[in-house]
């Protein structure tokens, strides 16, 4: 009878802790298509690129698994973890590097666009004309932007504020200056096709300037690389070439916990380097 009684509550015990638990998993789930997902399609689609949410679930589920299997092949269940970890945000990550990389393409493109905005108002073109030119005869992502613009400024949406919605779609400091100072250019008066001028040449010494300071970098960047990766491959040399001296480190809660102190200070060390290398103009 008491036998049965513990089993009893037992199992009920086990019930109740497992629905929790679901509906924990089931509530991070919901945070996680909120906030992850939601920022990735915007993010993606900002940049034409348009995927449904059940892709971009199965593809972070996916760089998750790859990632896993790989640390457990290199280094066993801890470095298995770590990866598992590092997969997880790699789709995120990758999405912010290929934003980065459009904007930077954007800026290049938007110096020769000033220039030729600035001839065509000269010539005597209206904005509205020289921009639907102007995205006609430019690649991608120029002539995305500029032709998403010029389709909302023929639907009906007043031409600041195209230009602003464009400014915050691309995320470019450039075009918000280029946009701001269109708008009040606009409503104040004066000569445009002299101010878009000014500020492409603004924007190119802007460059150069960049271009200089990251030759000058570079050695620093370099090194921070270098010295964050020395530990890691290191230990998979040991491990590789005598793993009678790596094994007995993870026999104990202490070698995962001396290597995670690694890990974290490594981390820190690289992004302070990051840090005192970046240098904004």
């Amino acid at each position: 009878m008491a036998a049965s009684l513990v089993g009893l509550f037992g199992g009920t015990a086990i019930f109740f802790l497992a629905f929790l638990a679901l509906d924990v998993l089931q509530k991070a789930f919901e945070q996680y298509k909120l906030r992850y997902v939601t920022k990735s399609m915007n993010d993606l689609s900002d940049m034409f690129l348009f995927i449904e949410p059940g892709q971009i679930v199965v593809l972070n589920m996916a760089a998750l698994l790859i990632f896993a299997g790989i640390g457990y092949w290199l280094g066993g269940s801890f470095f298995g973890a770590i990866a598992a970890a590092l997969g997880f945000f790699a789709p995120a990550g990758a999405v912010r590097y290929y934003r980065v990389r459009r904007i930077r393409l954007f800026n290049t493109q938007l110096t020769e666009a000033l220039q030729q905005l600035a001839n065509a108002l000269r010539a005597g073109l209206t904005f509205q004309q020289a921009m639907e030119q102007i995205g006609r005869e430019s690649s991608a992502p120029l002539r995305q932007e500029f032709g998403l613009f010029t389709k909302e400024v023929k639907l009906g949406v007043p031409l600041e504020e195209a230009l602003v919605n464009m400014a915050n779609r691309v995320g470019s400091e450039d075009l918000e200056l280029v946009a701001t100072s269109t708008n009040i250019a606009r409503q104040l008066g004066g000569n445009m096709a002299e101010m878009f001028e000014t500020i492409a040449a603004t924007i190119r010494e802007r460059f150069r300037l960049e271009g200089k300071i990251q030759a000058l970098t570079s050695q620093g960047k370099l090194q921070g690389w270098i010295v964050a990766s020395l530990p890691l491959w290191i230990g998979l040399f040991l491990n590789w070439y005598r793993p009678d001296l790596m094994d007995p480190m993870f026999d104990g809660p202490f070698g995962y916990i001396l290597v995670s102190a690694i890990l974290l200070l490594e981390t820190t060390g690289f992004l302070l380097i990051r840090r005192i290398v970046a240098i904004d103009v």
